[in-house]
């Protein structure tokens, strides 16, 4: 019998990340019109000639993926084996139909309609547009869905085993996706780039965190690791997050000002995509008699996005200043509210969908 409890609460932080999402932006787009040499030259630092990794902006995402990586704990992968149906679903949602469906969405509402119908974008940028939605789409959340969970009694062992899983399948299958949906759309995707964005911003924070917390688990214990030492790393994450924002908004300032729109419709294939996802989850795991407090994490695995991430490897790709790395931003302007209103679907919904367990 799963255990009911009182209504949870997101901390100050999380709760308004939103807001703290909008006044990055405006601070990013000051900067970047006050002082357009100064992010220029900003943008264009490098690791090496042509490298396409921006300096600080790989120190910033790094100072957020290892914390995050570090509260994996890959030893409670068996336990999902004991409860297999839900992480089945979980991985046939987040592999083979979310970068899928929002490919289409992408392709559906950018090109076709907002661009090729409508008019309001052109060819080239809406190509880029749904490039960024693509890569934004192919790495499944990996530290806010401890928030998600938490919010909905979530079981919290199953959903750390779900993000682990996920993580490990990330290393091999997040190049490949979006080779070929973004080479689908028309736009080239230099493999070399792409790969070393994988090794960078994925196999390398996951190796990192994986043996920083054996060792110091074994070194110091779990009381002092979680107690101590990832507190810790809280507020770095936070400064290194809003500082990435505000360095991006920066860098689009002049798109952004000229064409201020693109961020509202962004924001309705990334809405689209979110709901029918975690629906498509949610109803699968009702259909096979999974339990709630697994089916919760997995459906909010399945709508919500690694957006630091994807804003790292849209950057590397495509440049500071792309269409690209915008729409991997406007995912982070939409995802909190969003998420919590899946939240409270899944909590509202927990009566009715108990009636279908056993």
């Amino acid at each position: 019998m799963e255990n009911s409890s009182s209504p949870k609460r997101l901390d100050f932080f999380e709760r308004y990340l939103t807001v703290w999402v909008f006044v990055c932006m405006v601070v990013g787009l000051v900067l970047g019109r006050m002082l357009p040499d100064l992010t220029r030259r900003i943008g264009e630092l490098e690791f090496g000639k042509d490298s396409h990794v921006n300096i600080p902006i790989a120190v910033l995402i790094w100072l957020m993926i290892y914390p995050m990586m570090l509260k994996i704990d890959f030893g409670g992968i068996h336990g999902v084996f004991l409860k297999p149906k839900g992480m089945l679903v979980t991985l046939f949602v987040n592999w083979l139909v979310k970068p899928f469906s929002m490919a289409l969405l992408g392709w559906l509402f950018i090109t076709q309609l907002f661009g090729g119908m409508l008019g309001w974008i052109d060819p080239d940028t809406a190509k880029n547009y749904v490039a960024g939605l693509i890569i934004l789409a192919a790495a499944p959340c990996t530290a806010m869905v401890f928030v998600w969970s938490y919010l909905t009694d979530g079981d919290g062992p199953y959903t750390l085993a779900q993000v682990a899983i996920n993580d490990l399948i990330m290393v091999f299958a997040f190049a490949p996706i979006v080779m070929l949906l973004v080479g689908v759309t028309g736009v080239h995707i230099p493999g070399g780039v792409l790969f070393t964005s994988v090794l960078v911003f994925i196999v390398i924070p996951l190796a990192a965190g994986w043996i920083s917390r054996i060792l110091l688990l074994r070194a110091r214990g779990g009381a002092w690791f979680n107690g101590s030492f990832l507190p810790g790393f809280r507020p770095v994450t936070i400064v290194a997050l809003l500082a990435t924002l505000t360095l991006i908004f920066a860098f689009q300032a002049e798109n952004i000002v000229t064409n201020w729109t693109a961020v509202l419709l962004l924001a309705v294939p990334i809405l689209i995509q979110v709901y029918f996802n975690s629906g498509l989850t949610y109803g699968l795991m009702r259909m096979l008699k999974v339990r709630h407090d697994v089916a919760t994490p997995g459906a909010l695995i399945g709508a919500s996005n690694f957006f630091e991430l994807a804003v790292a490897v849209a950057i590397t790709l495509f440049g500071p200043t792309s269409p690209a790395a915008l729409a991997t931003v406007v995912g982070v302007l939409v995802e909190v509210p969003v998420m919590l209103s899946v939240c409270k679907v899944c909590v509202d919904t927990r009566g009715w969908y108990r009636k279908a367990l056993p």
